[in-house]
């Protein structure tokens, strides 16, 4: 067993925060950035793939023009070809809402990548850096022997992780094992801050909802217009700068099937079709995943309220419970 020292836990950060949440093409950041100039306010971005310089087109990251008019953290802060952990981003959101607070400002913190949204929620213990090898070897063991034979394994080491996560999970069942194998701490109990929440009523937690067919249109139309400015072209320049993508990096919906494109195993138009349908099924699990949070207030944008409208909405919610 390896056993490393543990970075500090990050406490969470809502106190004086407002978040703003939703699905993917949910409209947040437009939202954020009226409630900025409204609220002398500042953005930290909770975008996984928005910290990654040159994914801008994929992302959907806020234009340069957004940027001028509010100041924008957590965007383009590492190279595409480097990892980057819930960890690092709690570290620079920590760091930017410091600086925001000093300025005398507020700062409104929007995305939509669930790990991040509860570690400034509930906070958050990094635990180990990723073990890479150790991964790589339990994948191998889930392909020879089933992923049960992976929650066998965990219900020996970490059985309330088991029990939590979904029978199908490889991803974090796998990241149970690392922990506990890392520090001798079960995953569960280093978690325990996460059943830590506050009333609706003590925080400024907003989550922007759609009728679920209204918001497929929106993800499709964002889809064709990524596209459209150069989705493929940026694809094409990451690789030939960079080579690969990170582990992390190439979790962003858009680039991997734009490199199938690339490598001639995907027709464009199948390419549009196969982003279209990952980043509806991103956007379920989204809102399955935001559904579990006690502290949100539910803004349905099922009405055709301008963003003026919905800001207003959000600050009367506010005052009334201030």
């Amino acid at each position: 067993m390896i056993l490393m020292s543990e970075p500090l836990a990050f406490p969470p950060l809502i106190d004086d925060c407002w978040i703003i949440t939703g699905p993917t093409a949910g409209g947040k950041s437009a939202l954020a950035i009226e409630l900025a100039e409204t609220l002398d306010g500042e953005i930290v971005s909770m975008d996984s793939m928005a910290v990654y310089r040159s994914m801008d087109v994929g992302t959907a990251k806020p234009s340069r023009a957004d940027q001028q008019r509010v100041p924008h953290h957590a965007i383009d802060i590492v190279d595409p070809d480097q990892p980057f952990s819930v960890a690092c981003f709690l570290r620079e959101a920590h760091r930017a809402v410091a600086e925001i607070r000093q300025r005398g400002r507020t700062a409104i913190l929007v995305g939509g990548t669930p790990m991040y949204l509860k570690g400034v929620l509930r906070g958050f213990d990094p635990g180990p850096p990723a073990d890479w090898e150790f991964r790589e070897q339990v994948a191998a063991d889930v392909e020879r022997f089933g992923v049960e034979a992976l929650r066998e394994r965990l219900l020996q080491v970490d059985p309330l992780s088991a029990h939590r996560l979904h029978p199908n999970d490889v991803r974090r069942m796998t990241r149970a094992l690392e922990v506990a194998r890392l520090t001798g701490v079960p995953l569960s109990h280093k978690q325990m801050q996460f059943e830590q929440r506050r009333r609706p009523s003590e925080c400024k937690v907003f989550v922007c909802t759609w009728p679920r067919a209204t918001l497929h249109t929106r993800i499709d139309d964002r889809v064709v217009r990524m596209f459209a400015d150069g989705l493929v072209e940026e694809t094409e320049q990451l690789l030939r700068h960079y080579g690969t993508l990170s582990h992390t990096a190439a979790k962003a919906v858009g680039y991997n099937e734009a490199i199938e494109h690339l490598a001639g195993r995907l027709t464009l138009e199948q390419t549009v079709l196969d982003v279209q349908a990952h980043t509806r099924q991103l956007a379920r699990r989204q809102e399955t995943f935001l559904r579990s949070f006690g502290e949100r207030r539910v803004l349905d944008l099922s009405e055709d309220a301008s963003l003026r409208q919905t800001q207003q909405r959000v600050l009367e919610l506010v005052q009334s419970t201030s």
